[in-house]
């Protein structure tokens, strides 16, 4: 089925169907393939999609590899993909402004300039309790590094895993853990070169006038340039059916390298990002690969509200999907 025809009839007559929680739990997450990507579903209602083959706008800012839409837990779309204000932005992903092999560098792939996503391989596999993961090996690639033959060489292998659990009560889990292993020699990334140094795993989110962000100490002011607020964020507002409030928040493994408390929180016209590695250049490996491991936990307001501080330590006490 084309992804068009997919998505219209998850969103048809104002939203999908909401099947009853223990319906929800029996049928578990599936995962349905396109010519585009892969959807993940529960029951009827759809979670994500992951976006596999290369789409544009009007032939500019052409991407792939990254998810968009990602749903609501009442069957509203939460990201945004190529807004006007900043076309290359899109969904859930993860790129750097700054790649190097050796002294030369190689495009922007933070703002899909000279640079690609091959997705080589995916791989769907069952989870304990109804979950479902979504494995890809992609090879970064871009004009400025040929071979012999005038063929671009690829400078990164990425493996990059999405899990999706079943929903609870009033949450639901997603873990995406991305390797990051060089193909040449001397291989670093970067985020943005001014004093903000964004870049890494980020979420383009819709942004209601009554987002709100909140940490472990209460509400989060954003600023300019990065904030240090610790390892999780939650970003509240009027995200759900009808203006019903909803949240999202985004958990950082504690095994990450480097700082896990620095992030650039936008209340209009951009993303959020939990900063790696900042302006700087961290070097990517050929033996060891990079790890960056992130939660995201769709939920639902509700009057007592959840103990992310609870759902962070457990999820900083465990594995994290691989």
């Amino acid at each position: 089925m084309a992804l068009g025809l997919m998505l219209a009839g998850l969103q048809s007559c104002g939203g999908v169907n909401e099947p009853a929680p223990d319906q929800l739990k029996e049928d578990g997450i599936k995962i349905t393939e396109s010519d585009q990507g892969y959807l993940f579903q529960e029951g009827d209602s759809p979670v994500l999609f992951y976006q596999r083959a290369p789409k544009s706008f009007e032939g500019a800012y052409t991407r792939n590899n990254y998810l968009h839409p990602l749903w609501t837990l009442d069957g509203e779309i939460l990201t945004e993909d190529g807004p006007e204000d900043h076309l290359h932005q899109r969904g859930i992903f993860w790129t750097w402004h700054q790649t190097y092999a050796g002294e030369q560098r190689l495009g922007d792939a933070w703002a899909c300039q000279d640079f690609t996503w091959d997705v080589q391989q995916s791989m769907i596999e069952d989870e304990p309790e109804g979950g479902k993961a979504l494995s890809v090996k992609v090879l970064w690639r871009s004009p400025a590094l040929l071979d012999e033959n005038g063929e671009q060489k690829p400078v990164v292998e990425e493996s990059t895993r999405i899990l999706v659990y079943p929903a609870q009560p009033s949450y639901r889990a997603i873990d995406v853990i991305i390797q990051l292993r060089a193909l040449e020699d001397e291989v670093k990334i970067g985020g943005s070169e001014d004093e903000k140094g964004y870049g890494g795993f980020s979420a383009r989110i819709k942004m209601p006038e009554d987002l709100l962000f909140r940490s472990s100490g209460g509400i989060v002011e954003a600023q300019t340039t990065q904030v240090e607020v610790g390892p999780w964020v939650n970003f509240e507002g009027s995200f759900g059916k009808g203006g019903r409030r909803s949240s999202l928040a985004i958990l950082v493994h504690p095994s990450n390298p480097g700082s896990v408390d620095k992030w650039i929180l936008r209340k209009s016209g951009s993303m959020q990002n939990p900063v790696y590695p900042g302006r700087g250049l961290a070097p990517i490996s050929k033996d060891e690969p990079t790890i960056l491991k992130y939660r995201l936990l769709v939920h639902a307001e509700t009057p007592e509200g959840l103990d992310l501080d609870s759902l962070y330590e457990e999820y900083s006490g465990k594995d994290a999907g691989g």
